[in-house]
């Protein structure tokens, strides 16, 4: 059996077919096709149906989708190895960000910079998607790593380390009843119109769960694919939007107001698959990743996560703040299972 065979096979199950699996892998449709008839010779089974329109895999196809994807990241692993004991790091780690990730979370950029000047053998692979895409990745093999944000319960069978946290807040227009008010309750919310995220993105289903919790039905009228955006719908007075302060602007024409119970709180974690072992490259990166955060929360002092994906105390109105005791030291952020 030729790994060359199950990447092809991965391949074109990821792409729904053999043509685009052929663009991804460089190879023209031909050869994809051949090494995935290869495979099935070998192991006397069919993996996919194939019709004029569409390839789809059988059953069989489906149960060893899962293993191909295992024995690839094994080999690429034990590749890995041998590069360390070579002297020289090499492979792609494929690494999944969020759409609005930017300062004072993980700086991407910067993450790569340093990153690629202590490797520079090792390909990052970027894409970006919602959290419950990136967690969905992770399971199926498309991803190494991810940037999510997203409750411990919700991501299942994934190890999170948590990364930083922010205790979400009211974003309103100056003209709101709610501006200029110490703190508001969600209930009180009930009958607003409210700007967010598409409902498999992180920061929605963290807002989404604190509304539950507290009883209330909310009515979201606009959703925006990016969290910044959000803002411009409440300068506007088209809505108010509960988010975390990073991300509003201080020249943005609206107000924070902090929420009294149930506040939601947006954490990222990097999450990796929880019944695989982390390539080197990918572990390389993975420390990266924790450094770079470590040296953020200190340029910016971000509350960072409690360990096991605990919620921080509630922040002052208008401040973030390291917890006390906090001596910009890395946090512990040892990784739990969920």
């Amino acid at each position: 059996m030729e790994l060359r065979h199950l990447a092809a096979f991965i391949a074109v199950a990821e792409e729904g077919g053999f043509t685009r699996a052929g663009e991804r892998l460089h190879l023209v449709q031909s050869a994809v096709s051949a090494a995935v008839r290869n495979l099935e010779r070998e192991l006397g089974v069919t993996l996919f149906e194939r019709t004029t329109h569409m390839v789809e895999l059988t059953d069989t196809g489906r149960l060893l989708l899962a293993e191909a994807r295992r024995t690839l990241s094994a080999a690429e692993a034990m590749r890995g190895v041998v590069d360390q004991l070579s002297g020289g790091l090499r492979g792609t780690v494929r690494l999944g960000v969020m759409q609005s990730q930017r300062p004072p979370w993980v700086s991407v950029p910067r993450l790569l910079a340093g990153f690629r000047e202590e490797y520079p053998g090792v390909n990052v692979e970027l894409r970006c998607g919602a959290s419950a895409e990136h967690a969905r990745d992770l399971r199926e093999g498309r991803l190494d790593l991810a940037f999510v944000a997203l409750p411990a319960g919700a991501a299942r069978t994934l190890t999170l380390t948590p990364i930083a946290s922010q205790v979400m807040r009211l974003v309103c227009p100056r003209e709101h009843w709610a501006a200029g008010r110490d703190d508001v309750e969600l209930h009180e919310l009930a009958d607003e119109a409210f700007a967010d995220s598409p409902v498999n993105w992180g920061s929605r289903i963290v807002v989404d769960r604190a509304f539950e919790a507290a009883g209330v039905e909310r009515k979201v009228h606009y959703e925006v694919g990016d969290m910044s955006s959000i803002v411009d719908f409440v300068h506007y007075g088209l809505a108010v939007a509960v988010l975390p302060p990073s991300v509003v602007d201080e020249a943005a024409d609206v107000c924070l107001v902090s929420i009294s119970e149930h506040a939601p709180v947006f954490a990222t974690s990097i999450a990796a698959p929880a019944d695989r072992e982390l390539t080197p490259a990918a572990l390389a990166l993975f420390e990266a990743i924790r450094t770079t955060a470590a040296a953020e929360r200190r340029d910016r002092a971000l509350l960072p996560s409690a360990p096991g994906g605990g919620h921080p105390d509630h922040v002052h109105p208008g401040r973030a703040h390291e917890p006390a005791g906090s001596s910009g030291r890395p946090v512990d952020s040892r990784s739990h299972q969920v």
